[in-house]
């Protein structure tokens, strides 16, 4: 396992936990941490052993507070050009294994849009989500003005644009945002009641079905539903489908974890 000097990573029966680790900055994303985000995500894709990859902010104050905007300041206009932070949200929505954002205090900006790439949200009640990148002269540039719009439906997300304003986990659970939503005494808890069924599930479905999820999406239903049985028929000749379908007959769980 690589060793990192921005972020903290702990693999734990299949989970694998990154911490954005810069508590004293609010876990800003600087470049160092982004690239370290990359690389801890790439581990995660290569060992068949992960099934969830769950990303925390340090400190219990941030999950992550946006972009470091003394290094926003230099960046020239062709930088923005290049794949960066929106490439790595891109790989994070792509990944193979189901990916789950924790989001205690603020998650703006970059913070926010590293949360929507994710397949589930939770958020505490001290959770404040934002998009203030128009405070600054610039759009939300990591997926945020597409993958906001698609999740929580125009209106909310050129709400949050345009005014900037900050949205509580309450209300982030009231448009959509997040999935759940839950006071921090409980967080531990629901983190693993959401997680431990994914667990139990074979390693080729739960990636056959993010992908048709994220690929159908956007395609007319006839196109959507061929990506869907396409999918199928790739499970269909997978050890997962014999193993799954034979535990239920024989009325055993099923183990995936030697497939």
């Amino acid at each position: 396992m690589s060793t990192f000097q921005n972020i903290e990573v702990k693999r734990d029966q299949g989970i694998f936990w990154l911490t954005l680790n810069r508590p004293d900055v609010r876990n800003a994303l600087d470049q160092t941490m982004l690239r370290e985000i990359g690389l801890a995500v790439q581990e995660a894709e290569a060992d068949p052993e992960v099934k969830v990859i769950v990303f925390k902010g340090a400190g219990g104050k941030s999950f992550a507070a946006g972009a470091d905007i003394k290094q926003l300041r230099d960046r020239e206009p062709l930088e923005a050009l290049v794949p960066g932070m929106q490439g790595l949200y891109s790989q994070i929505e792509k990944s193979t294994k189901a990916t789950v954002a924790v989001v205690e205090g603020y998650a703006l900006g970059g913070g926010c849009e590293l949360a929507l790439a994710c397949d589930i949200r939770i958020a505490t009640e001290r959770a404040k989500f934002g998009l203030p990148e128009l405070n600054l002269g610039i759009i939300p540039g990591a997926g945020g003005t597409q993958r906001l719009s698609r999740i929580v439906g125009k209106g909310h997300a050129l709400d949050m644009i345009l005014t900037g304003k900050f949205v509580s986990g309450e209300e982030a659970h009231r448009i959509g945002l997040v999935q759940y939503s839950i006071a921090s005494d409980n967080l531990n808890e629901k983190i693993n009641e959401v997680i431990d069924p994914i667990l139990k599930k074979g390693p080729v479905a739960i990636q056959l079905a993010k992908q048709a999820v994220h690929h159908g999406y956007d395609l007319s239903g006839d196109a959507a539903m061929w990506i869907e049985k396409l999918s199928q028929a790739v499970a269909f000749g997978t050890e997962d489908k014999h193993e799954g379908t034979s535990a239920f007959i024989e009325k055993r769980k099923p183990n995936f974890n030697n497939r």
